[in-house]
């Protein structure tokens, strides 16, 4: 496959079994297996970054989504689980929907 790269690492054994496992129970091959979960730890790191930069008022919502690579609606679910106060006012919102009009190329 052309959009693919072939990346090698040692893991502990401990972790090659739980890997083991997880191609049981989800009836998939070794480099399927460590794909999903190689996905769902940068989904994760890409959530919690996000919501750094947000907690440090580096970037509004709407970027902290976007960095994240998820709908404002499920960051603000995300903040709201990682109970990361909402910094939000009017400011940031006129910025927030000046910046969805221009991507609307309105």
């Amino acid at each position: 496959m052309e959009n693919e790269v072939l990346i090698e690492l040692k893991v502990p054994l401990d972790m090659v079994d739980d890997l083991r496992k997880l191609e049981q129970v989800e009836h998939i091959d070794r480099s399927t297996a460590v794909r999903k979960l190689l996905y769902s730890g940068l989904r994760e790191w890409k959530l919690e970054h996000a919501a750094t930069l947000y907690r440090d008022n580096r970037v509004t919502l709407a970027r902290a989504a976007e960095e994240a690579g998820v709908p404002v609606r499920e960051m603000m679910e995300y903040f709201r689980q990682k109970k990361v106060p909402m910094q939000y006012d009017m400011d940031d919102f006129e910025k927030d929907l000046k910046g969805i009009y221009e991507r609307l190329g309105k």
